[in-house]
Order: C-alpha cells, then sequence, then structure tokens
C-alpha cells in the first residue's frame, strides 16, 4: 500500500516565449520513466524526471495552429523516440525525439575550487565523499541533464475523426468516429510497402452494433488493451498478429482481421457504463472505473475471455462531492490505485482498501492556496517506480510531484517485512520502534515511535529510486537496494554502510530479494549475467572483497526467504526451491544446499510468485534431518493473490507429488507466525511468551485480503482439511476482523494489529496542505475469543484468556468483547442453547476485573439491553455486595446506577447510605464527593441527600433554602460536610461538568447513557 507523505512540489515551464498561464491538457511519461510530456493548447514540453528541467520546447506557430488546430490530447511511444500530438481539427502531429547518452548540460562548474573544498569539510556523513561537481545534485540526479531534440516528423490527417489513440512500439492505433472503426497506421511501411491499415467495428462480431470506441488503453507486458465503447460496454483486446501466407490466403475474410477480443464488463444501468479503465499487469487485474464512481476490477485468467470479476472499490463519497472519473492507473508495481476525479483524487490498496484521498480538504483553503491538486484532477502518472506521482490539474499551468511513502514489503516481500513495519519513503525509511515498549506506549499514535533515517546521499544520488527495503527480524538492521549495489543500516548504532568504491557498487543489482539472518545480509545479485547469492556482514565493511561467501545460480531468483533457526529458501525463473542452511566456519559463514523441489506443472508461472514459505512437522522441526525437510514441508505460494497450499504425498510409484489446494483469495500479504520461532532461542520461556505471543496462537496462519484480515489460530487444522479426503473438504472457517485502516502487521505478544493512515492537513496560518502519517492499531483479541466462544471452543478461549491477563488493556479487550455480544444478541434474542452471551460471562468470571468489566459495559449500553445482560448475572443486588465485599467502593458506587435504575428508590438509598459510610471511614473524599452528587441528583428537593447524611450520621452546613442542595454541599476540612462543582438543570439532571464515578481498573472517562452522573 503507499501512503502520500508531505506537501507536492510545484513545477512550471520558466521561459519568456511560453505563456506560463496557459493550462497544461495532457501529460505522459516514458517507460523507463527518466523523462516526461506535457502539452498546452499551444506548446508542447519535454521535462527530465531526475533533476527537474525542461530538455527541449516546441511552441507551435500561428499557421500551424490555424492549419492543424490546437493540442488536444498526447501520445508517446513506448521508447520515447516518438511524440504524437492530436489537435482538435482531427490531425496527428508525429515530432522525432533524439538524446545524446554521453552529451550532459547544465553541468555546474567551479572556478573556485579551494572554496568547494571548504564546502565539502562542512558536509555531514555520506555527503563528505562527494565529488564537487554533485554537491548541488539530489537524488537520482548524478546523470546529470541529458541533451535532447525535438524535430518535426509528418502531420497525418484522419479524416473520420479521432475518439481515442494509442502509440505503441510498431503502430499507432486511431479509433475513428465517422465511420467507427480502427486503424493501424505503422511508423514505418511494411515489407510490401503498406502503412495503414483499417478494421470496421461493425464487422467485428464481438462488439455490439452500433457501439463506437471512446476509450482505449495498453499494456505492454501482458500485451493486451481494453477499450470502452459508446454504449459503456468495456473490452480485453489483443492484436492479430498476420500470416505470411499466400495471396489468396491473405485476402481472406479471417487474415484481415486485426484484432480479437472479448467484452468482460456489461452495464446494468447508465450509472454502470464504463468510463476508465486500466491493466495491471503484475496481478493480472483490469480496473474499470464507472459512472456512479465505482471501481470494479476483473481478473484475467487467460486470454481466450475467462475474465471474471474480482472485487469493487467504493467511495464513501457520492459522485456529486468527487465529480466523474479523469484518470485511473496503477503503481509500476501493481500495489496501488490512483483515481483522479473531476474534484479530487483517491487511492486503493490492489484488493479493494481506501487509503488516502483530497475530499476532505476545504475548498477554500485549497483555492485560497492556489492547490489545484487538491481540487481535481486532469491526468496522473507515476515515476520513480512509484516514489512519486506527477498531477496536473484543470485550468493549471503547474505540474505536481507527490511523493508517497510505501509498504516494504511491495519491493521485498519477506516475512520480516510483515513482522516488523517498515515504510520506504524516496529518501529514507521509517522504521517503527513500539515492539519492545510497554503496551500503552505502542499503541499510541505518537510520531517518537517512528524511527526515520535519511539514506546516503552518495547511494541516492546515482542509484535513486530504491526498489526494495528489508528488515532483519530482530528489528536491529535494515538493508535498501535502488537502481545498482546496496547499502545497509544499524538502527540501534544510526551509522549507514555504503560501498566505497563506485566500479563496485554499480557492477551488480539485487534481483530476487534480500533477507537477514542475525547480522549477515542475504543478497540475489545479478552480475554481469550471472546469478549469485551474497552474504554481507554488517559489521564488515561493503566491498567485494569481503563477501562472506557467493553461491553461483542457473537462473535469476525470484525471491529468497529465511526460515526455521538456519534454513533459507530460494526460487528461481526456473520453478525450482532450493533449500540451504547457513553453516558457521572459522569466524564466517557460508551455505550448504541440502535438498530442492521443482514445480514443474504445479507453478505454471514463477515470475508471478509473490510470496513463498513452507511448514515443517513438529518433529521434523525439532529432530528431524534437514536434508529430507524437502520431502515432508508443505509450501504456501502467494501466486498474485491467491494463497496456494501445496501438501506433499507419494505417488503409485514412491515419487513425491504435492496436492494444491487454493486457501484464499485477494490475499496482499500472509505470514505465519511459526516463522517467529528463531526469534526464540536463547529466551526463557516466560520471555518468550511476552516478547512473541502466547502459545495458544503460535502455530496461527494471518492474512490481509484487501477489507479484512482472517486468521486460522491452528495451521495444523487447515493443513489437516486441505490434504483430506483428496482435497474436497472443506477448509476451517477463519477468524475475520475487520480493521477501518490499512494494516501493516501483526503484533501477536501485544494482541494487536498495527497500521496507519495519511492524513491531510490544513491550516489558515500555512499556506500550503501537507500530509502527515498517523499510527492506528485494533485489538484482535476480541475477535478471536468470539471466535472461540462462537464455535463453543471454551477451553481454547480460557488458555488464550489466560496468557494475554498480563496485558495492560486486557481488561479493556473482554469488555469490548462483552459489549459486541451484547449489542448483537439484544437485537437477534438468540435461543438460550445457541447463545454466546452465557459463555462470555462465563468466561469473564475467571477474571479478577470481572466486576468493573460488566459494570463498564453496562453503563455504556441502553437500559433496554439491561434485561439480555442479567437474564445471564447475578442479580445487581449481589454484584454490589461481592463488590463491596472485595473491598472495591468505587466499583460498588457504580453498581448504585444500575440499583437505582432497576430497583426501587429505598433499596438505592440504603446502599448509597452504605457505601458513603464506609468511604468516610476510609477516608475516601473523592468517592464521598460523587456519592454525594448522585444522591443530590436524584431531586431537586434535595429530601434524598439529607436523608442519607442522617443515615450516615453526617451534618450540612446550613445555608439559605433558595439555594440549590448541590451548593450546600462543601468538602470536608474540619468537619464532614460536602461541596461539588456540578450544576443541575431543570429536569435534575447533571450536565457533565462534574466528574463520573469510575472503576478501579478504567483508566479514562467512562461515560453511562441512564445515569445523572454521566461525564
Amino acid at each position: 500500500m503507499y501512503w502520500p507523505i508531505g506537501t507536492p512540489r510545484g513545477q512550471a515551464a520558466d521561459d519568456g516565449r511560453v505563456p506560463l498561464k496557459d493550462p497544461v491538457l495532457a501529460l505522459r511519461i516514458a517507460r523507463t520513466g527518466q523523462m516526461f510530456a506535457v502539452i498546452t493548447a499551444t506548446s508542447i514540453t519535454l521535462w527530465q524526471t531526475k533533476p527537474a528541467v525542461v530538455l527541449a520546447l516546441v511552441v507551435r506557430s500561428d499557421s500551424s495552429l490555424e492549419s492543424y488546430g490546437t493540442n488536444v490530447d498526447l501520445l508517446l511511444r513506448p521508447d520515447s523516440a516518438i511524440l504524437v500530438v492530436h489537435t482538435s481539427k482531427g490531425f496527428l502531429i508525429t515530432y522525432s525525439i533524439a538524446s545524446d547518452g554521453e552529451s550532459r548540460v547544465y553541468k555546474p562548474h567551479f572556478s573556485n575550487y579551494h572554496n568547494v573544498q571548504r564546502r565539502k569539510q562542512s558536509l555531514i556523513g555520506p555527503q563528505s565523499h562527494l565529488r564537487p561537481d554533485q554537491i548541488l545534485w539530489g537524488p537520482g540526479e548524478g546523470g546529470g541533464v541529458r541533451d535532447v531534440s525535438v524535430r518535426f516528423r509528418m502531420v497525418i490527417k484522419v479524416d473520420a475523426g479521432i475518439e481515442s489513440a494509442l502509440a505503441l512500439d510498431d503502430e499507432l492505433v486511431v479509433a475513428t468516429r465517422k465511420p467507427a472503426a480502427v486503424q493501424c497506421i505503422r511508423w514505418t511501411p511494411d515489407s510490401s510497402g503498406n502503412q495503414t491499415r483499417t478494421e470496421i467495428l461493425s464487422r467485428m462480431g464481438w462488439v455490439e452494433k452500433k457501439a463506437s470506441i471512446v476509450e482505449m488503453t495498453h499494456d505492454r507486458p501482458m500485451n493486451l488493451a481494453t477499450w470502452i465503447t459508446s454504449d459503456g460496454r468495456a473490452y480485453a483486446v489483443q492484436r492479430q498478429q498476420r500470416n505470411n501466407g499466400t495471396e489468396e490466403e491473405s485476402d481472406s475474410a479471417e487474415s484481415k482481421r486485426l484484432f480479437k477480443g472479448h467484452c468482460f464488463h456489461i452495464p446494468q444501468d447508465s450509472r454502470g457504463k464504463a468510463v476508465r479503465a486500466v491493466i495491471n499487469a503484475r496481478f493480472s487485474l483490469i480496473a474499470v472505473g464507472c459512472s456512479d464512481g465505482a471501481i470494479h476490477v476483473y481478473s484475467v485468467r487467460d486470454y481466450e475471455g475467462n475474465i471474471v470479476h474480482s472485487h469493487a472499490h467504493r467511495m464513501p463519497y457520492s459522485t456529486g462531492t468527487t465529480g466523474s472519473f479523469t484518470t485511473l492507473t496503477y503503481s509500476p508495481d501493481g500495489y496501488c490505485l490512483f483515481a483522479g476525479f473531476d474534484k479530487g483524487w483517491a487511492t486503493w490498496s490492489m484488493f479493494g482498501k481506501l487509503g488516502s484521498n483530497s475530499f476532505g480538504a476545504e475548498p477554500s483553503i485549497s483555492a485560497l492556496n492556489g492547490e489545484q491538486w487538491l481540487l481535481g484532477i486532469r491526468g496522473a502518472v507515476w515515476s520513480g517506480g512509484g516514489s512519486e506521482i506527477l498531477l496536473i490539474g484543470h485550468k493549471h499551468e503547474a505540474i505536481w510531484s507527490l511523493e508517497m511513502a510505501k509498504n516494504a514489503i511491495t519491493g521485498c516481500y519477506n516475512e520480516a517485512n510483515v513482522f516488523r513495519t517498515v515504510l520506504q519513503t524516496p529518501t529514507s525509511v521509517m522504521i517503527y520502534r513500539g515492539y519492545d515498549l510497554p503496551d500503552l506506549t505502542s499503541i499510541s499514535a505518537e510520531p517518537f515511535l517512528w524511527h526515520t533515517s535519511r539514506i546516503p546521499s552518495s547511494y541516492l544520488l546515482n542509484q535513486w529510486p530504491i526498489r526494495q527495503t528489508v528488515i532483519s527480524p530482530d528489528g536491529r538492521y535494515v538493508a535498501v537496494a535502488g537502481r545498482r549495489g546496496l547499502a545497509h543500516y544499524s538502527v540501534n548504532s544510526g551509522r549507514w554502510k555504503t560501498f566505497t568504491d563506485e566500479v563496485m557498487e554499480n557492477s551488480f543489482s539485487v534481483r530476487g530479494g534480500m533477507c537477514w539472518y542475525q547480522h549477515i545480509l542475504v543478497a540475489a545479485v545479478e552480475d554481469s549475467r550471472t546469478f549469485e547469492l551474497r552474504l554481507y556482514s554488517r559489521e564488515a565493511a561493503l566491498d567485494n572483497s569481503h563477501v562472506l561467501h557467493t553461491e553461483r545460480l542457473p537462473a535469476p531468483v525470484v525471491l529468497v526467504t529465511a526460515s526455521g533457526e538456519d534454513s533459507l529458501l530460494v526460487y528461481t525463473y526456473e520453478n525450482l526451491l532450493y533449500h540451504y542452511i547457513f553453516v558457521p566456519t572459522a569466524g564466517s559463514v557460508r551455505l550448504i544446499q541440502v535438498g530442492q523441489i521443482a514445480f514443474h506443472g504445479i507453478v505454471r508461472s514463477p515470475a508471478r510468485v509473490r510470496g513463498l514459505s513452507w511448514i515443517l512437522p513438529d518433529g521434523q522441526l525439532s529432530d528431524g534431518d534437514p536434508s529430507q525437510d524437502v520431502a515432508v514441508a508443505s509450501v504456501l505460494f502467494l501466486v498474485d493473490g491467491k494463497l496456494v497450499l501445496l501438501s506433499p504425498s507419494l505417488n503409485d510409484e514412491g515419487q513425491l507429488k504435492y496436492d494444491m489446494r487454493i486457501i484464499a483469495q485477494n490475499v496482499e500479504y500472509h505470514v505465519s507466525m511459526r516463522d517467529q520461532t528463531p526469534l526464540n532461542v536463547g529466551h526463557s520461556p516466560e520471555e518468550t511468551q511476552v516478547r512473541y505471543g502466547p502459545p495458544a496462537l503460535r502455530d496461527s496462519l494471518w492474512l490481509f485480503d484487501g477489507m479484512e484480515i482472517k486468521a486460522w489460530t491452528d495451521i495444523h487444522d487447515l493443513l489437516t482439511a486441505a490434504h483430506g479426503d483428496g482435497g474436497t473438504r472443506e477448509l476451517p472457517t477463519p477468524v475475520s476482523v475487520d480493521v477501518d485502516f490499512y494494516p501493516l502487521s501483526i503484533l501477536l505478544e501485544k494482541g494487536i494489529v498495527l497500521g496507519v493512515e495519511s492524513d491531510l492537513v490544513q491550516r489558515r496560518d500555512v499556506s500550503f496542505s501537507f500530509f502527515h502519517f498517523a499510527i492506528r492499531t485494533h485489538l484482535v483479541l476480541p475477535d478471536v475469543l468470539r471466535f472461540y466462544l462462537v464455535n463453543n471452543m471454551t477451553v481454547e478461549a480460557a488458555n488464550l484468556s489466560q496468557q494475554y491477563e498480563g496485558l495492560e488493556y486486557f481488561a479493556h479487550g473482554l469488555e469490548v468483547l462483552l459489549h459486541r455480544v451484547l449489542d448483537e444478541e439484544a437485537d437477534t434474542s438468540p435461543k438460550p442453547e445457541d447463545a454466546v452471551l452465557p459463555r462470555v460471562l462465563s468466561l469473564l468470571s475467571s477474571s479478577k476485573e470481572y466486576l468493573d468489566i460488566v459494570l463498564q459495559c453496562t453503563r455504556k449500553t441502553e437500559v433496554r439491553q439491561w434485561k439480555t445482560l442479567f437474564a445471564y448475572l447475578p442479580p445487581a443486588q449481589e454484584l454490589f455486595e461481592e463488590s463491596l465485599q472485595r473491598g472495591s467502593l468505587k466499583t460498588a458506587g457504580g453498581y448504585l446506577i444500575i440499583l437505582h435504575t432497576l430497583d426501587e428508590l429505598d433499596a438505592s438509598l440504603e446502599q448509597s447510605v452504605r457505601v458513603l459510610s464506609r468511604a468516610i471511614r476510609e477516608g475516601d473524599w473523592e468517592l464521598c464527593k460523587e456519592l454525594a452528587r448522585f444522591l443530590a441528583a436524584m431531586d431537586e428537593t434535595g429530601e434524598i441527600l439529607k436523608e442519607a447524611m442522617k443515615m450516615a450520621n453526617v451534618g450540612l452546613t446550613q445555608v439559605s433554602s433558595q439555594d440549590n442542595i448541590s451548593s450546600r454541599l462543601e468538602l470536608p476540612v474540619t468537619g464532614l460536610g460536602f461541596m461539588t462543582n456540578g450544576r443541575k438543570n431543570k429536569d435534575g439532571s447533571d450536565d457533565g461538568t462534574g466528574s463520573d464515578i469510575r472503576s478501579a481498573s478504567d483508566a479514562s472517562s467512562m461515560g453511562s447513557t441512564v445515569s445523572p452522573m454521566d461525564g
């Protein structure tokens, strides 16, 4: 998932010959991401991404504008060699773009070298290693400014009118208006001299009649296009390959067909009409934006029309607030969907979790600050591998660059990145450090819980953008990898290590990921078309001569991950899973291969595998031979969005085979808690439980499906069901945890899910808006306990409850559980044998804070629900008496509210006097004041308070009878009078200005829906 950070940078061309206030109409970026182009009505500008400078500028002449019309849209060939402008009069003007790979412009020159040397000495840390000409450059700007020229090429007249167009590698595809057709115009003529071919839509049997194409997109990796037609349908389309047959064959009707396609989105009404579409090649998805503001996402299973609906993204705002769709674009890694609207924008994760949006902005402030990027989006493109997104607004001349922070698993799918939250920004890493802090501190939203470290400038200069980030399982080390080389960081010392030799750094790139084993970084690298695993020690300098071990591989690595105490799993493009173990040798470490598994015929496309782990039987894990792990391990693959379980078995010939079962769909990430076991070595059982969670959930499997967190509490049950009855047995139901933020990691030892959200901040005392992070947490304990109790697993619930009772917010978790079940069953009224509420109360009765939990829950619910609750509880009088017996006077005082509501006045008055008398004896004057307020609020005359005082042998200060009874209460100074600052309304109810009676376990103000002491 991605989150915007900070405030965007605005940039616009600054040239006296260009109308600076002309709004930008279209924006396109090159496939390499190093250059982008924009147009206004009369000009074309080429920009370099890093640094953001104008490379070339074309201002069309008045005669050109009169002859061909003004600029309307822009196309850029994928290799950035040709630029095409669509004009208002139906022309396509093409320009060729030429660049010199060696030539640079705007290169800084320092005439006084000694001043530069003095300035270098004042730089901090890694910046001091920069050359004089590099001091002024920022991230990704080490290559300087390229020399680019733009030259007119030709003008193409399209008489039929242009609806939409695509610039592909070999040709220009144009959808025409009258007649509705598709023209393919080659950049250069073919061998027969032909350059243009046309196919009429009405002759395409798979397209609805009387429809025309209004929008087209194309995805090069999938070799797939989408067409949206005037009737709101969406089609997946492929270009037909021409046969090199005889002339007679080439004249056949079939050979003249240019495209084949399938309709996959049919609107049910006018609100469901397709408006925009975009392809996500990474996850084989097609997103379709519709007239009603919803985005329907389809899964592409093959090229024969098997395209099924996967899920939908929906806005919590009406179309009147958002306006119509203007653009849809996926991030380069496919993890984030950006949607631009007429009145703002929004982001989602790939399977549907809403991220940030601009619709909470105050339009008046945005307009005053000139922040059109908040008021509506005309176009957007991703840059820097998803590090930034470039935006253009309506009727504005600026191009806005909004930086994004992303979850580390988007670049390096590693379970350590799920166990520990790490965010990667364009220039730094942000590490959540609340794991080892006290419970209440770790769940706060304070910024100090983030450890932020800027990546060295010397590395960012040439290697930006950062593509991969990985943290060690213990959270002590972080490694990053950009375009080439790598760097690593120690959280404790705050020091980075980079290659001091630029040649060594540029000699390899990380391909296939990284992981940590203790203080050793394992990196899968590509070096001169050879593929290796390299082991780097954090304690040694980054240098090729200090590599601990190098393991050659025959194919590129898809992913690498540590497993167990000393295992390493490596999956390659040959569809082979290698199993290595770390072996210490004479002050060093080396890898020994102990097994491998071939998945030919099981995994069709290794490149589509995002995550991998395996599950070993307990006996094999503790006493087994590592070389036999491959024969008994159950393997979990995350392929696209499917979590696939491969269970080992033997065929009739005694050979190993795997039974495949898809156990979950739309999975964004998963994690097995068994993979935390290596961290437990060397810790006592007590330390292990506190640091790594209760044993009851140590075998659990967790995942996030874009909507909910789901967990199987015991993975053995899942393995048994997946393998049993030939793979046809129904899988056990997982626990479902609904969260209103994007979850990043599961802190099992604290019983919470951790996530973040990015909030837009607008203030009238500053002239810009900005985004900042807020930490969010969700307590999963109530969800798991409720799951156990609903399934009548009372023993498991009791064990889990006992193991979590040391948490500071444990009582709050039980209260949440009771409140949820009570809310549900008060409305549904289930049969007694099906009711979960008695099981919850039975579980709570074993807690020492049982009375406080029931009290707090009761005070927060409506009186109509009390009947349901007390149907399974002892009478309120008994709970009150038990509180007094335990010496919990404040808890007993709280139950007076319930007695007052349920019982007669005399009964509650008698109990109030008992609590008041005992509070006086124990000198608890704060409680005395609260009780006095409670009694004074029972009636306007104050007679009840007088009677209670007499019964407790307490005197009142005599004042005028016209005064409110509450004003006659004084705190004891030398006597036993009372006073209060509370005020009463005319109906005798408290206005809420006084304090509430609180239980001993309650650390915050708890309100009541029925008590006159509501705070």
